[in-house]
């Protein structure tokens, strides 16, 4: 088990947003949250990175060992950061004494390019890539962590369906091959139902286990995606 989320609550201040948040990741899986604009997909994935703290009940999870994409990378495009510096940016925490990288860490982001099909584009600008490519180059960063649960929030957002099927066949094949549990939020379900049918569904305030199928009933998706109880995250 590598991800355990037992009756938690996330929220800020000490007001609850988000209840009933009670499931479980292995190696290998793959949950796709789900909901409507503001109904709190984010703070979800907040609560279980540990960025904030349950309000109630817990969360068991590895935190050393945690890979996050973040929604929107805010990388000044004037700044001349080639792919392999943004990352090795994912060692930043390892820096040795002088500031520089070790060895080791610059032979890992090498080997994270290889392992997102972008070791050709090392040297290339980071501005100059695509948006997949970028989203590739992000998802290598996070590999830096050495994660077991790997957290993406949104990681096809403004990506057309070629490049959102292509981000997720990545996706996919490192919780394939690697044994990582993945947790993402996504808009292009199509692409990620080719990959996975569990589901975490927020809205009015809460969050359910459940299959992306459920979304086949017309009268299911209305209850979830209709906003009732949605708030700012």
């Amino acid at each position: 088990m590598l991800l355990r989320a037992r009756s938690a609550s996330f929220g800020y201040a000490g007001r609850a947003f988000l209840d009933g948040v009670d499931f479980e990741l292995r190696a290998g899986d793959i949950a796709a949250v789900v909901g409507p604009n503001g109904a709190g997909k984010t703070t979800l994935l907040r609560g279980l990175i540990g960025l904030i703290a349950p309000i109630r009940g817990s969360v068991e999870l590895d935190r050393t060992r945690v890979g996050y994409v973040p929604q929107r990378e805010a990388l000044d495009p004037l700044y001349p950061l080639t792919t392999r510096d943004v990352v090795q940016l994912g060692a930043f925490g390892r820096l040795t004494r002088w500031g520089t990288l070790r060895a080791a860490d610059r032979g890992r982001a090498a080997d994270a390019l290889a392992r997102v099909g972008l070791a050709d584009r090392a040297h290339t600008l980071f501005s100059a890539l695509s948006g997949g490519q970028r989203q590739r180059s992000l998802i290598a960063r996070a590999l830096l962590m050495d994660p077991t649960v790997l957290f993406l929030d949104e990681p096809t957002s403004g990506a057309d369906p070629i490049a959102a099927a292509d981000v997720m066949e990545l996706v996919a094949s490192l919780a394939r091959e690697h044994g990582l549990a993945v947790v993402l939020v996504a808009h292009h379900l199509s692409a990620v139902r080719a990959h996975t049918d569990r589901a975490l569904f927020v809205h009015c305030g809460r969050v359910e286990a459940g299959h992306l199928h459920e979304l086949d009933d017309p009268v299911r998706a209305l209850h979830l995606f209709r906003g009732e109880g949605a708030h700012t995250h």
